[in-house]
């Protein structure tokens, strides 16, 4: 009879014991890895379907980008995204298989993460965002693998890392848009494509190996010099030569004060009298300052050589930088965002110059492409950008002028007396308009999260025949994100305020807005200011309990004139006004439902009293939750 071996039994425990542990820790790494690294970033609104019940890969997480078919995570594209905070990149050590990532246009702050950790990446996109100080000169040491490396329009300082130069794979090095000083490094790799260094402070010759570049690739670093921009030789004695030109004007200057002062002692003084029209056209700065023209228009100072008017329209006359310095210039105000200014070209022509200085996070491509985009735009509700400029501190956009100004100073500015206000069915008129362009903003960039973002009565203007006409829209993706979350109106919304983020249906909550604030005439932000109501209570909030306690002679604006066989209509308005403020996102209209009903509104009531219903029992719950709002006429 054979022995019985007691240590298989114990081998067998040992085994399933092992096999049970494995089981155990078997989970979805990839996607904790993921959702650790969304935690450690700041306004992520966007990552929306990052959860745990899903799988990165099979469930189409954004930005995620997987090998076909095998579930791995080869690439992450966060762009666009309004992500803040510092980037770590430990986490993401826990992707094997990641090769490259792009967080372009968001606005991450701090050093230069420190992507050695990642050494088998083979591409990096971290452009236009807020990085700043020097990079290690090492920080590149040991990445055999990298082809691209895109760090264009930050804040980073210091010198060019020269480990760049031990990159064998390098095919693509974009540095645009800093604050590098000294010399280039000293390139030598064979398959090295494009480099673009410009608008940076660096200094010396062009290495060899780079001189079959671009010039643009060098422009705006007054120190560089060799091909493909000037040579070396030539600049050290054109430096030469301006410094003994100025010695010499230097020595004259001195001369001619000394002679002026001999001069003055040997002669009385004399008063005369200077006469000074009043129509007389400013022809120097200092009377460009006094009609509030700027006294240094952008085309002037470093780098403006790279700068010229760009047209958006194939329809409109040629003009540049130099035709708006010659024309008559008033200023028309002061916004959040920089001055805007009305300019008269010698041909007649009447343009307004609008300046923004919170652009500058912006790189010049990613605003050229996204001008170019808006620039397609077609819709008689707006109005369309004429040209732009560009220049890192500032840019430019030029629109034609329209002569009854904005929505907001016919509704609230000052009239001469026996003026009548808008009417009932003008203001009607202008809301249906209004909404028709928001509408086809949603259709023409479902891109954007908020295809308007900064909706209100001093950003519609009116022609001669009071057709409102769209400004200032689409420009949420080229602002700096810091300005934007205090100044433009979607990051008012209810959604932004309570939980850090905007949405799809947050352009309608301005709407709302703006449709109440034309029913009663008053103005949102002075309204707040006076504190009607309660200390708490905003212009919506005081219009629905106005609703709620059927007091509607307290709430339509008397300007409106006589509105007899209208006051159901009217009412009917409010009621979608204040459903597009509903501060519950998920019960809020979408955009195409809100300009169904408010394309249903008619200018007189009708004469049976009775309407067909839109809304559901879900609907009649009114913005805040606070009052019912009672739909059943709608």
């Amino acid at each position: 009879m054979a022995r019985y071996d007691t240590r298989w039994p114990l081998i067998t425990a040992f085994l399933i014991t092992l096999l049970s542990i494995v089981a155990v820790s078997w989970g979805d790494p990839d996607s904790d890895v993921l959702l650790k690294f969304r935690a450690s970033l700041g306004n992520d609104g966007a990552l929306y379907n990052w959860n745990a019940s899903t799988n990165p890969c099979t469930g189409n997480w954004v930005g995620v980008k997987c090998w076909n078919g095998t579930g791995k995570i080869w690439a992450l594209q966060l762009e666009h995204m309004g992500l803040t905070g510092f980037l770590d990149l430990d986490t993401l050590r826990g992707l094997p298989y990641l090769r490259a990532m792009s967080f372009m246009n968001n606005s991450f702050t701090g050093p230069m993460p420190n992507i050695r950790k990642l050494k088998a990446l083979k591409a990096f996109y971290f452009s236009n965002n807020r990085f700043s100080g020097d990079i290690p000169d090492d920080a590149f040491v040991g990445m055999g693998w990298l082809k691209k490396v895109h760090l264009a329009n930050n804040d980073f300082t210091g010198k060019i890392p020269t480990s760049l130069q031990g990159l064998p794979r390098l095919l693509a090095l974009r540095l645009e848009g800093n604050q590098f000083e000294g010399g280039i490094p000293n390139f030598q790799q064979k398959n090295l494509t494009t480099v673009n260094v410009s608008n940076n402070y660096l200094e010396g010759p062009i290495p060899e190996r780079l001189s079959m570049m671009d010039v643009s690739s060098f422009a705006g670093n007054e120190g560089l010099c060799g091909k493909p921009l000037e040579s070396c030789d030539f600049r050290k004695f054109l430096l030469e030569l301006i410094m003994i030109i100025l010695c010499i004007l230097i020595a004259i200057a001195i001369i001619g004060i000394v002679v002026a002062i001999l001069r003055r002692q040997g002669q009385t003084e004399e008063l005369g009298k200077v006469q000074v029209e009043g129509n007389q056209k400013a022809s120097c700065e200092g009377d460009k300052v006094e009609r509030g023209v700027p006294p240094q228009m952008p085309g002037s100072g470093r780098k403006a050589e790279n700068g010229r008017l760009v047209f958006l329209r194939d329809d409109r006359e040629r003009f540049d930088l130099n035709d708006l310095l010659k024309a008559s210039a008033e200023v028309l105000g002061s916004g959040n965002f920089g001055s805007s200014y009305k300019a008269v070209l010698l041909t007649g022509s009447a343009m307004v110059v609008k300046r923004f200085r919170q652009m500058n996070n912006v790189g010049r491509e990613e605003f050229q492409e996204h001008m170019r985009r808006i620039g397609r735009l077609r819709h008689p509700n707006l109005l369309p950008i004429v040209a732009y400029y560009y220049r890192k501190e500032e840019k430019l956009l030029i629109t034609d002028f329209v002569e009854n100004g904005s929505l907001a100073s016919v509704l609230h500015g000052n009239r001469t007396p026996g003026q009548p206000g808008l009417d009932w069915p003008t203001r009607l008129n202008i809301i249906k308009e209004v909404t028709k362009g928001v509408a086809y903003l949603y259709e023409e960039l479902p891109s954007l999260i908020v295809p308007h973002g900064h909706l209100k009565s001093s950003n519609v203007v009116l022609d001669e025949s009071l057709k409102p006409l769209l400004t200032d829209y689409g420009l949420v993706p080229v602002i700096n994100q810091e300005h934007a979350s205090q100044l433009m109106v979607a990051y008012k919304s209810p959604e932004y305020e309570q939980h850090g983020r905007t949405t799809r249906k947050t352009d309608v909550w301005s709407l709302g807005v703006l449709i109440v604030e034309m029913l009663t005439g008053k103005f949102p932000a002075s309204f707040l200011k006076q504190g009607k109501g309660g200390s708490d209570e905003d212009l919506v909030s005081w219009a629905n309990s106005v609703v709620k306690q059927e007091r509607p002679e307290e709430v339509f604006d008397k300007d409106m004139g006589e509105t007899k066989n209208a006051e159901r209509e009217m009412m009917k308005l409010l009621k979608i006004g204040l459903c597009c403020c509903e501060v519950d996102v998920e019960k809020r209209w979408d955009i195409t439902e809100a300009a169904e009903k408010i394309e249903g509104v008619r200018e007189r009531d009708k004469d049976d009293g009775f309407y067909s219903t839109f809304a559901s029992e879900g609907d009649m719950i009114s913005s805040k939750g606070m009052t019912e709002v009672d739909l059943s006429v709608l």
